[in-house]
């Protein structure tokens, strides 16, 4: 497994980390043994980062992590939980008083003093601009409460706003074959300012693994059924914001280009190492929901150079069936 510093916390991490929203809520059920056997069959595999959100089934998840974590001591292992939807969307609720409220209880549900990485979740774009935040924030961080922060953002704009932040570590950003518009400025910008970028839905929900045909469905708890138009959060969390009959289309062209490779790749495994092989990118952190899963997607980590005719014609196919519907948007 390749291994990278994750920006300005000084941590190595594995390219191929693991989401985890997954084993809290919101992707069909996952249960508490089978959340445990992908927390250990990614370790086994070489991951060493793990993103998690206090909001994850309410907590579930970094509760889950937080029994694996006290199995694994010194370990190298990296956790990087959210904070901030657990409120109102709304700029007065990113104050310090509920800062130490929301870091306190991940701490508690991790079962550590300190946590590694704490991220404002998406949070209003004002917050993004907001002197007070950051000052806070930076203030956590003297406490000894976390060791470094970021963000996690939908746009382009709030990344590169985040980025020009001093103290900011990271920032988390959907990157992945059909959302190509983060290239353009935000990697050259977090390289240049040696900020982290963690790039989630690598598998635009699961689209770029190309099992799903238009007739497939997913259970009624399960985001990829009631978020298709944004009724919950943001839609472009959802199959990238590509509408399904589109990605699905589109997905089977992808596989077409990855069963070209001369690599012995499943579609998913191209998909996830285009995303960590892009020049400024720390970790990419799919989702995995078995001990096979999380083993295939680790095998990533590894692979070779996708070469220069590959990349290219993932582009094509990008700037054919996708940009109209996701480039402009985020």
């Amino acid at each position: 497994m390749e291994e990278r510093v994750l920006g300005r916390t000084g941590r190595m991490v594995s390219v191929i980390g693991l989401g985890t929203w997954q084993l809290g809520a919101d992707w069909g059920e996952v249960g508490d043994d089978e959340s445990r056997a992908v927390l250990e069959a990614a370790l086994e595999a070489g991951v060493t980062f793990f993103d998690t959100a206090d909001v994850y089934g309410d907590g579930r998840s970094e509760e889950t992590i937080g029994r694996f974590l006290a199995d694994h001591r010194g370990q190298g292992i990296t956790v990087a939980t959210k904070m901030g939807r657990r409120v109102d969307q709304v700029p007065e609720n990113y104050v310090l008083p509920h800062f130490r409220e929301w870091t306190d209880r991940s701490r508690r549900n991790l079962g550590v003093d300190r946590l590694d990485l704490v991220q404002l979740h998406c949070p209003p774009t004002p917050v993004y601009s907001s002197d007070e935040v950051f000052d806070a924030l930076d203030e956590l961080v003297a406490e000894g409460v976390m060791a470094a922060y970021g963000v996690s953002v939908e746009t382009v704009d709030e990344a590169l706003t985040a980025i020009a932040r001093p103290g900011v570590a990271t920032v988390q950003i959907i990157l992945n074959a059909f959302r190509h518009k983060p290239l353009e400025q935000v990697l050259p910008a977090a390289s240049e300012a040696g900020v982290g970028i963690i790039a989630r839905v690598p598998l635009a929900s699961g689209l770029l693994s190309g099992r799903y045909t238009t007739e497939t469905t997913f259970a009624e708890d399960d985001h990829r059924t009631f978020n298709r138009s944004g009724e919950a959060f943001d839609v472009g969390e959802t199959f990238s914001g590509v509408p399904f009959e589109v990605g699905v289309e589109a997905a089977g062209r992808f596989t077409a280009l990855a069963e070209g490779l001369t690599q012995d790749l499943t579609p998913a495994q191209a998909a996830l190492a285009w995303v960590w092989q892009q020049p400024g990118v720390s970790t990419v952190i799919p989702g995995a929901r078995s001990p096979e899963q999380a083993r295939l997607n680790a095998a990533a980590g590894s692979a070779s150079s996708l070469g220069p005719l590959f990349t290219s014609d993932v582009r094509d196919l990008y700037d054919a069936s996708i940009r109209a519907h996701v480039h402009d948007r985020w």
